[in-house]
């Protein structure tokens, strides 16, 4: 996919809406010039992310992450073309610390400031051309994060239709809690994994909440308390591990399936609004699950869809897709932003400008 970009320089993209913080430097044709990320690793002691930590942490990692990342792509300041920070939705701290750097690099250098949606930076990931997936609009894309789960019509750059999302927790919050009921720590979601590749998927039947339903909304609240429940009847610090292994690969099925269910709907859905449409992108970690994918791949393969989902480093949270967001609105005529936009925790794709 050639890229026809107004940018005099490299864009350099900064993320920092949850609990890593990332810079990345990509060129005028969306070649990737160099990428750094900080995990933050002091959430673990309190079974998920503290937002006030998160935003201390960013604020001490962020001036440095990037000068490593200009460093690495051999940069100044003033070479960049434009600068682009994620600006919601997400932990207001984290996004006032990525957002205001980024501002300032903006006025000290008199480049153009670029405010973006960290779900639409998600949904435009599979059209960065080093991926390779061509990703052409319209296409229907499945979000499965820590904090998001929703179907969307990604039919343009600010142009989207969401077809369904969770009325509870997210799937991968789901993994989390049911991660911790175990006693596996956090974050659960790959741990669960593990040992579930030790258990019988059948061996306990949890429900596939909103299965067979009309529309592709997802619910997990109740799988979650179903698995609350069977480890409730073992007696406290006395499940065995043969028994946390099934509990943990019988929950893990009933999400791939829940979710298998629910994107089907979706593609249906898709095809109402584009008859000729054919691919399914998926996102978010929560799509690293190797069980996941499996019935993902089954549910594209029934309803003709192509199934593609970009490398894990940019399913999760990263720099690189929101520098390829700024470049994707640039391309669309955006100019830059007003410097007095404010950050937003909550950002819904439908209140942005095509």
């Amino acid at each position: 996919m050639a890229l026809v970009s107004p940018l005099s320089g490299p864009i350099l993209g900064i993320e920092s809406s949850c609990d890593d913080t990332a810079a990345s430097v990509l060129g005028p044709d969306g070649q990737i010039i160099a990428e750094s990320v900080a995990r933050q690793l002091d959430h673990e002691a309190f079974g998920g992310v503290v937002p006030e930590i998160a935003a201390r942490a960013h604020l001490a990692l962020l001036p440095a992450l990037v000068a490593r990342t200009m460093a690495e792509a051999g940069l100044n300041f003033s070479d960049l073309g434009a600068i682009a920070a994620t600006t919601g939705p997400g932990l207001i701290g984290g996004l006032i610390v990525g957002s205001g750097y980024g501002k300032g690099v903006a006025i000290a250098y008199g480049k153009p400031f670029l405010a973006i949606n960290h779900l639409e930076a998600h949904a435009l990931t599979a059209r960065l051309p080093s991926l390779g997936l061509g990703a052409e609009f319209p296409y229907l894309l499945l979000l499965v994060s820590g904090g998001h789960c929703q179907c969307i019509a990604v039919e343009g750059v600010g142009q989207h239709t969401r077809l369904g999302g969770t009325i509870d927790d997210a799937a991968g919050e789901a993994f989390d809690k049911v991660a911790k009921l175990l006693g596996l720590g956090w974050p659960g979601g790959p741990a669960l994994e593990m040992l579930a590749a030790q258990g019988n998927p059948t061996a306990y039947r949890f429900p596939r909440p909103l299965a067979g339903r009309a529309g592709c909304d997802f619910s997990f609240s109740g799988l979650k308390t179903a698995v609350a429940t069977v480890i409730a009847t073992f007696p406290h610090g006395a499940l065995p591990r043969e028994a946390a292994a099934d509990i943990a690969a019988s929950f893990q099925q009933a999400v791939a399936d829940t979710i298998a269910d629910r994107a089907a709907h979706a593609m249906a859905m898709f095809r109402e609004l584009h008859p000729t449409g054919n691919l399914l992108v998926v996102a978010g970690g929560v799509a690293a699950n190797a069980t996941l994918r499996a019935a993902l791949l089954a549910a594209c393969d029934k309803a003709r869809f192509r199934f593609a989902a970009p490398p894990l480093k940019y399913c999760t949270d990263n720099a690189t897709m929101v520098a390829w967001a700024g470049l994707e609105r640039l391309r669309a005529g955006a100019q830059g932003e007003d410097l007095a936009i404010a950050p937003r925790p909550r950002w819904p794709l439908a209140e942005l400008t095509p």
